[in-house]
């Protein structure tokens, strides 16, 4: 059963690589895919489902494309830390949180964050819980996708 959860890990793997590298994100992704699909690097032994990979890819060229957008707003609501400055696996998380609160009106804003948390659970430090879980709600009430209160 296809998850879109694995689709945000994958994305995040291969936003991760991008952030690092600036290579081509179509061929970050390829990598990922070729790497995946020989057996390599795959923790729960199953490759990715077709649409996982499609929801993946539409992450990742969405979070490229809508970048310069992206870490202005997610700047906006951070207290003292620019997106530069942010660990890379926390700074990716909240690419796709944003891209998802901001692009993507098939994800409900309570799902994008409660999604942004538990990648940071699984590939942040343990501050990145409350850092990604802070600035994806106010990036959310910003966005005006939840009211404040």
């Amino acid at each position: 059963m296809a998850s879109r959860r694995r689709a945000r890990e994958f994305a995040l793997q291969a936003l991760y690589q991008w952030d690092l590298v600036k290579s081509d994100p179509q061929s970050t992704l390829n990598g990922l895919w070729e790497g995946l699909l020989d057996g390599e690097g795959i923790d729960d032994c199953r490759a990715p489902e077709s649409e996982e990979v499609e929801f993946a890819q539409r992450l990742v060229h969405a979070v490229v494309a809508e970048l310069e957008e992206l870490d202005p707003l997610i700047e906006a609501c951070s207290t003292n830390w620019r997106v530069g400055r942010m660990p890379t696996v926390d700074r990716n998380i909240l690419r796709i949180a944003c891209v998802e609160l901001k692009s993507f009106s098939d994800v409900p804003a309570t799902v994008a964050i409660n999604e942004a948390v538990e990648l940071a659970k699984k590939f942040g430090s343990k501050e990145s819980k409350a850092f990604v879980n802070g600035i994806a709600d106010r990036l959310a009430k910003n966005l005006g996708q939840i009211k404040e209160g």
